[in-house]
């Protein structure tokens, strides 16, 4: 299986075609949306951005994503967001928000509500799909570069390793790490036409995709 990784959309219509594109042109199989799919609703969005696109989409909602986003991934979508799937021999699971931020977005909760959203579905080896990203990887914010990511999923990303951690939500961060093993992706903003592909045959692998047309 081979996806398409894109995140941060923030209502970007252009965002859509481009998806559409990339799949075809990268022979890709399904796409996996690491939230921040309106930028502050209308909810309804969402569920006309899946709609549009011409594949499968395996999703969770962002901090961004007010109440109904995670409805119209249900209906519309595979939604992760405390949920997991086998695919392909490899299980994705994941959770959507953030952890608390002092912009006061819409889906912000602490990091014991992340914990016991999160745990449950946890399993060594993993493909672990989240809008925030674990303290320490791919989390540097603003121009302070202050880490931002949550120690909730640190933490359990420390206690059940994967082989892969896909996120999105600090734009700037967009990157690619390795440790222990796992493969941390940061794919950027789809907004900025930015986005990456995870590759899960023989073995996991990741890469970004340089910025794309705007069109």
């Amino acid at each position: 299986m081979r996806f398409l990784v894109i995140s941060d959309i923030h209502c970007r219509e252009r965002a859509i075609h481009w998806s559409n594109r990339l799949v075809k042109e990268e022979n890709l199989d399904a796409i996996i949306v690491l939230g921040d799919i309106t930028h502050f609703g209308p909810a309804s969005w969402a569920g006309e951005f899946f709609s549009k696109l011409d594949s499968p989409c395996y999703a969770v909602p962002g901090n961004c994503d007010p109440e109904g986003v995670t409805e119209m991934i249900e209906r519309h979508a595979i939604s992760l967001h405390k949920k997991k799937v086998d695919v392909g021999g490899y299980v994705l699971g994941g959770i959507g928000g953030s952890n608390l931020t002092i912009f006061n977005t819409p889906f912000e909760v602490p990091e014991v509500e992340i914990e016991a959203g999160l745990r449950p579905i946890m399993e060594k080896g993993m493909v672990l799909v989240v809008h925030c990203p674990p303290l320490g990887y791919n989390d540097l914010a603003g121009a302070t570069r202050r880490h931002a990511g949550s120690t909730a999923i640190r933490k359990l990303v420390e206690e059940f390793p994967p082989q892969v951690v896909l996120s999105g939500h600090i734009h700037e961060a967009r990157g690619i790490m390795e440790e222990g093993g796992t493969l941390y992706m940061n794919p950027g903003a789809a907004k900025d036409s930015f986005a990456g592909i995870l590759d899960l045959k023989d073995r996991p692998r990741v890469k970004l995709l340089d910025r794309l047309p705007t069109q």
